[in-house]
């Protein structure tokens, strides 16, 4: 079976030849989003001389060259060790160099690119279409979304392009990459978009999934629109080569804009932050909630911050922040990372079957936590155990209160085994886990889970809700009833 990565857009090599040709080309009136063109050239002509080839170098030590894996007494080894020798220097560094793209976006020098092309960078160099070559300087950069603000000096105003409604992008619409692949310089290729709102691995992410051709060296450019907006930055390709096979992403300008301008204002971005740790709302989730439908974002965790000032509650779902409906996490996470911080807007939970209003004031994001791994118990006393839909519980000890990292007024259910055939453990529930309440009503004993899933029964619920902890992160079970 071929194996398929997520690669960057980014070529690392050694620059021996400048590849770059061309003079300077009469701009052309953009052409129809909506028609299908006969040639790209007027678009192409258009905005070369807002496209950039980006060089960065940084300095490697020699040390960090590896002697080849030689076993111990070939005749071999003394050769290569020699070889190693001369070679290193005295681990006299060495200069490495990586090719990008990018795009001017102000008249006064500011470019944007991938992070990830000029990360770690100690020199970089921005070639423009007429030949031109200048120093940049990084003004800031955002990991999260992979996007980098950069600065050159021009005696001459620069020709930027605008950022174009991403929003408004269709699949199936035209669009236009034009960047640096393999070195090439200043490549066109063209496509259409082939989905949107893809997410791949960052917490904000929005892409932009194209078929035009997109290769290593592409990152950083611009995917156009054909009015010569820039929709989306190119960034990955899905590969199993680390060719083009028509499948690119590029980051939604409509997120970009908004780093940009918080990079070009503050150096750094500064995301809203509603302080909750929350989870998707799945339909067995909504049905033992007594929810309509599986939207919104179930919170499992207030921990101190915003939220809790505002009076957000465990077990509470968000379902509207700010006037919008909020479909999932993710898109409640975007929202609130796009509102300004110090912000007081309005938001709407569903608590215990009612709507609830509040103000939350927004505070600045925090880097999210790692989900930790589950803990393993000692021997569990078997006198106290109880099964129960398929989970061993039993009441928390003092001694499993401290092997699992919690305080000793913590109460709750300790689970001590989980049956492999069972919707338990196909819900991810494990041994180490602690079930701190069921039905949204706390337990601490076995009796208390019982008196729940029988007033779940009763009400005609077909599973009940558990609030369990792992390493002290919360997360919400829908946990099937037995018939």
């Amino acid at each position: 079976m071929t194996r398929f990565t997520i690669t960057p857009a980014r070529q690392v090599r050694r620059l021996t030849t400048a590849l770059l040709l061309g003079t300077t080309m009469v701009v052309a009136p953009a052409i129809s989003a909506n028609a299908a063109p006969e040639t790209f050239a007027p678009l192409a002509e258009q905005i070369s001389d807002s496209v950039v080839n980006i060089t960065t170098s940084t300095m490697v030590s020699r040390d960090t060259v590896q002697m080849p894996q030689i076993p111990e007494g070939s005749p071999f080894e003394d050769f290569f060790r020699d070889f190693m020798d001369r070679n290193q220097e005295q681990g006299t560094p060495r200069r490495s160099q990586a090719l990008g793209s990018g795009f001017v976006i102000s008249e006064d020098g500011y470019i944007v690119t991938n992070n990830h092309v000029i990360e770690g960078a100690d020199e970089i160099q921005i070639e423009f279409y007429n030949g031109e070559t200048l120093d940049a300087e990084i003004i800031g950069t955002d990991p999260q979304t992979d996007i980098a603000l950069l600065k050159v000096a021009s005696d001459a105003p620069l020709q930027p392009v605008p950022f174009g409604n991403s929003d408004e992008a269709a699949v199936g619409d035209w669009v236009m990459a034009m960047g640096n692949p393999l070195g090439q310089g200043f490549s066109v290729s063209a496509g259409i978009v082939s989905a949107r709102n893809r997410a791949l691995t960052g917490t904000y992410d929005d892409y932009i999934q194209t078929d035009a051709a997109i290769n290593r060296g592409n990152s950083g450019g611009p995917l156009f629109n054909m009015d010569g907006e820039v929709v989306g930055v190119n960034t990955a390709i899905l590969s199993p080569n680390g060719g083009s096979i028509g499948i690119g992403f590029a980051m939604s300008s409509n997120v970009v804009q908004n780093v940009v301008d918080q990079l070009q204002e503050f150096g750094e971005t500064r995301r809203g932050w509603l302080g909750v740790r929350i989870q998707d709302v799945t339909d067995d989730i909504a049905e033992s909630m007594g929810l309509e439908e599986a939207a919104g974002a179930l919170v499992t965790d207030v921990p101190e911050g915003p939220a809790e000032e505002a009076g957000i509650e465990a077990g509470d779902v968000i379902i509207s922040f700010n006037g919008s409906e909020v479909e999932d996490t993710r898109g409640l996470v975007r929202r609130v990372g796009d509102a300004p911080v110090g912000d007081t807007v309005p938001l709407t939970v569903y608590r215990d079957g009612d709507e609830v209003e509040l103000d939350v004031t927004l505070g600045r994001r925090e880097d999210a936590e790692a989900v930790p791994a589950a803990m393993e118990l000692d021997a569990p006393d078997e006198a106290n155990e109880t099964d129960v839909l398929g989970v061993t519980v039993q009441p928390l000890t003092s001694e499993m209160r401290e092997q699992l990292g919690l305080s000793e007024d913590q109460d709750g259910l300790a689970v001590t085994d989980v049956a492999t055939d069972s919707e338990a453990y196909e819900k991810g529930i494990r041994a180490g886990d602690v079930i701190t309440e069921a039905g949204q009503e706390q337990v601490a004993s076995v009796s208390e889970l019982e008196e729940q899933i029988e007033a779940a029964r009763d009400a005609g619920r077909r599973s009940l809700l558990l609030l369990l902890r792992r390493d002290g992160e919360p997360r919400f079970v829908a946990l099937p009833l037995e018939d």
